[in-house]
């Protein structure tokens, strides 16, 4: 008789368990309460060696490399592969070049994987990994002509050039192969995927109420479009910030946080012109934090800057209690999150990142206010705020709980999960991440249903097909 296992929560965490469980033949119920899978927190870029984060450490940074690898791998289909550029401004304490230590340490992790295993060749060519240039390049490099099918790290690099405004930024700049990762994609992805696996059952628009643990089994009682009750062998709490919710059911106290955040959509007129993604680099918290400015098609600009006016919001950080592991965050930001935002808040908030940017590229002023931001909250493990390096915890038998904070993580995260349920029903399963339900989807096919789900969060279509010219 199959194990039966119960996912709480449809994120990225959820679906890819989900993915990996049912493509071993277990029996799986995965439950969102949202009609939509992956409607959390945003995510939009594959840190290849998270190189936005200057303060995490080096170890950090080859894990993030090797999981963002592997994600790559899994869903090849959602990765826009266009460089990023990292640029210092003016005003930032920091030398551009204090980070060369860390991408020749990254350099050599890639070139050991790629030469243990070829399929890890994702990010290009090893000896491509990152480049540097100098002032005088750059200068040059703004005189050529747009090329449409950037090919070069040089290519990818003219749009920024001839919109850089030069006196706000120190030199020299970096580009690194970390790509995007669209989040419409991996929710079309993994729900195309999982709507095709006869061992999993998708449960959307279903809210699971509560939880009890009877005669070593978690009985789940949930309401929605389907309401009744769940015997399960084994449970994976994979509810995002309301993970503390599922601990409190069933007793567990737990130290996390939960914090708000926000990033903006825009429409800039640019012609047909191709960007990389491009990070400035600051210090988090302050009103001179990291700015970054994420590429889609058709002119959609995406927006963060890490100050507490734009992305971070004041008392939008949020600590569990000894009375629950579960964050109370204020009402307001619980009701943009079930509700949306209203108008004034969306315009506000979007000028502010639309002229944080514009510093560094003057033309970017006449970008127009797009649509809703992608917002969520996300719940990061103990009391660091910088954690960036997480996957899950056992705090009970038969018990997972999913505490990623990078999207990244899921492959090492369904690994750990495996192999506690090996141990705790004395099996000997072996992880595959060669799923045929995802390996057989094109990319038509992929492009109609992110259109959908784009469209069912109230985003552009745009924003869920990836351009041509980034393949």
């Amino acid at each position: 008789m199959a194990i039966k296992v119960a996912i709480v929560g449809g994120g990225v965490a959820g679906v890819t368990t989900a993915l990996a469980l049912g493509n071993l033949g277990l029996d799986v119920t995965l439950f969102e309460r949202k009609k939509t899978l992956i409607s959390g927190p945003p995510f939009c870029h594959l840190h290849a060696g998270g190189n936005l984060y200057r303060e995490i450490s080096t170890k950090d940074c080859v894990t993030l490399l090797r999981q963002s690898i592997d994600f790559a791998k899994l869903y090849p289909f959602a990765i826009d592969k266009r460089p990023t550029i990292f640029a210092t401004p003016t005003y930032d304490p920091n030398n551009p070049l204090d980070l060369i230590d860390r991408l020749n340490t990254l350099k050599d992790e890639y070139k050991k994987l790629v030469k243990k295993d070829s399929s890890n060749l994702v990010l290009g060519k090893v000896d491509n990994y990152y480049e540097i240039f100098s002032k005088e390049q750059l200068l040059e490099i703004a005189k050529k002509d747009i090329v449409a099918t950037p090919k070069t790290n040089e290519e990818w690099l003219i749009p920024f050039a001839k919109n850089l405004d030069f006196s706000t930024i120190k030199f020299p700049i970096i580009v690194v192969q970390e790509y995007g990762i669209n989040l419409f994609r991996v929710a079309a992805n993994s729900g195309l995927a999982l709507e095709e696996m006869k061992s999993v059952k998708l449960l959307r628009e279903c809210k699971v109420t509560n939880i009890k643990e009877q005669n070593g089994k978690f009985k789940l009682e949930y309401i929605g479009t389907k309401s009744g009750s769940l015997e399960a062998d084994y449970l994976i709490n994979a509810a995002g910030f309301q993970t503390g919710i599922i601990d409190d059911m069933l007793g567990i106290k737990e130290q996390r946080m939960v914090e708000f955040k926000a990033a903006y959509t825009t429409k800039w007129e640019r012609g047909d012109e191709l960007w990389a993604e491009v990070i400035f680099h600051g210090i988090r918290g302050t009103d001179k934090a990291m700015g970054q400015f994420t590429p889609y098609c058709n002119g959609i600009v995406q927006l963060h800057a890490m100050t507490p006016d734009i992305t971070l919001f004041k008392d939008g950080l949020a600590k569990s209690t000894k009375e629950s592991s579960y964050p109370k965050l204020d009402k307001k930001f619980i009701d943009l999150i079930e509700n949306g935002w209203d108008k004034e808040l969306l315009e506000e908030r979007t000028k502010r990142a639309i002229n944080y940017l514009s510093h560094f590229f003057p033309k970017f002023k006449s970008a127009k206010v797009g649509t809703k931001p992608l917002y969520g909250a996300q719940q990061i493990p103990g009391n660091d705020i910088t954690l960036r390096v997480a996957e899950v915890s056992f705090p009970k038998p038969k018990y997972a709980r999913c505490e990623i904070v990078k999207v990244s993580s899921v492959n090492d995260m369904t690994k750990a999960i495996v192999d506690n349920i090996n141990s705790e029903f004395n099996l000997d399963l072996k992880i595959d991440f060669n799923i045929k339900e995802l390996n057989k989807l094109d990319d038509s096919l992929i492009d109609i249903r992110a259109c959908e789900v784009a469209k069912r969060l109230d985003y552009p279509c745009q924003i869920g097909k990836r351009c041509n010219k980034w393949v």
